[in-house]
């Protein structure tokens, strides 16, 4: 098997996951983690939502078209 480099980032979280030993900060962990999650990807929602200048109109749109792969 081969060895993989843990990257800046992987380390510094088992350095704090080192500290956290029970399941009450683990979820404290998660909140936090996800709440960071949702910061981001609502961001990132809004800016490629002015970026192709959406509209609701346009969204209801894209979710009622049928975008299935079709057999062959």
């Amino acid at each position: 098997m081969e060895s993989t480099k843990l990257n800046p980032t992987q380390l510094h979280l088992l350095r704090i996951f080192a500290y956290h030993k029970d399941e009450e900060s683990l979820n404290e962990l998660k909140a936090v983690w996800l709440e960071h999650v949702r910061k981001k990807l609502d961001a990132e929602g809004r800016r490629l939502w002015e970026e192709k200048n959406m509209s609701n109109e346009m969204l209801e749109e894209i979710l009622n078209t049928h975008i299935r792969t079709p057999y062959k």
